[in-house]
């Protein structure tokens, strides 16, 4: 997982941004597009396109079927069982296609939320940051967990720590910068970026061990001996873009709306059918 997130990270810190993290307009328009072609590519070359156009005509032929014979309970029962049947069949041409644009489609989806989806938090906000420490990995209580701050950023309110392995700070945020806390447990260390103020850019919000380490390939993943489980900023501040949906559902919505809009406009000069 981790060097899945480095090898994409890399790959598209090269390829997103090219006119700075200010003008999301050409990667929101630009990778959408991408992502409908790559799925029609992928159809037209692993599903059975012959298959979907049978079932496509065998479903709009019993479909008629009830509209013509709404009447006769005979004909509308097995027309609707066929219609139905011809359905699932459908679906089961384009289940090997499905699985296999989820990953180049999830790793561009992700990294769009990365670079644009956040905001850096504003200079004299508060932020709550919430440090969880593995149970898989014994030793350290929430008692031996300590955070050290940088210059900029300073303790609001003394720590919270609850008996399931949690550690919260209050932290006001004095000064701009991509301010690096330091956590310590026992003689473990790990880091979190806390972007604050400035102009847009890539906002690190998670770091975890578990599966939702996909989803936010920001900052790099703790190693297994660690004994954090994951270290978050609670205060998240969506990155407002004109014309766009902001945050990460909106940009989310924004991308498989676009890309599937993209493989209905495109199929035909692709030769697909869906």
């Amino acid at each position: 997982m981790g060097l899945f997130n480095r090898i994409c990270t890399a790959i598209f810190d090269v390829l997103l941004a090219p006119f700075g993290h200010g003008r999301p307009w050409f990667d929101l328009v630009l990778w959408p597009l991408v992502g409908g072609i790559l799925a029609l590519l992928v159809i037209k070359a692993v599903s059975n396109q012959a298959g979907i156009t049978r079932a496509k005509n065998f479903i709009q032929v019993h479909l008629l079927e009830v509209v013509l014979f709404r009447d006769d309970l005979r004909t509308v029962l097995p027309a609707t069982v066929k219609s139905l049947g011809y359905n699932v069949l459908y679906l089961g041409y384009n289940i090997v296609p499905m699985v296999i644009m989820f990953v180049p489609m999830t790793a561009i989806l992700v990294q769009l939320v990365s670079n644009y989806a956040y905001a850096p938090l504003p200079v004299g906000s508060t932020a709550l940051v919430v440090a969880k420490l593995d149970a898989d990995v014994g030793g350290v209580t929430p008692a031996d967990v300590k955070l050290d701050l940088p210059e900029g950023v300073s303790l609001d309110a003394p720590p919270v720590r609850t008996p399931d392995g949690e550690v919260a700070w209050r932290l006001r945020l004095d000064a701009p910068g991509d301010h690096v806390l330091t956590l310590h447990a026992g003689a473990a260390t790990e880091t979190k970026t806390l972007a604050v103020g400035g102009e847009p850019r890539k906002v690190s919000v998670l770091r975890t061990k578990s599966w939702e380490a996909l989803l936010y390939p920001a900052e790099a993943v703790p190693s297994a001996e660690s004994p954090f489980e994951e270290i978050s900023i609670q205060a998240r501040k969506d990155q407002a873009m004109p014309f766009f949906p902001d945050g990460e559902s909106g940009i989310l919505g924004w991308f498989f709306g676009v890309s599937l809009l993209a493989g209905f406009l495109l199929k035909d000069l692709f030769g697909v059918t869906l």
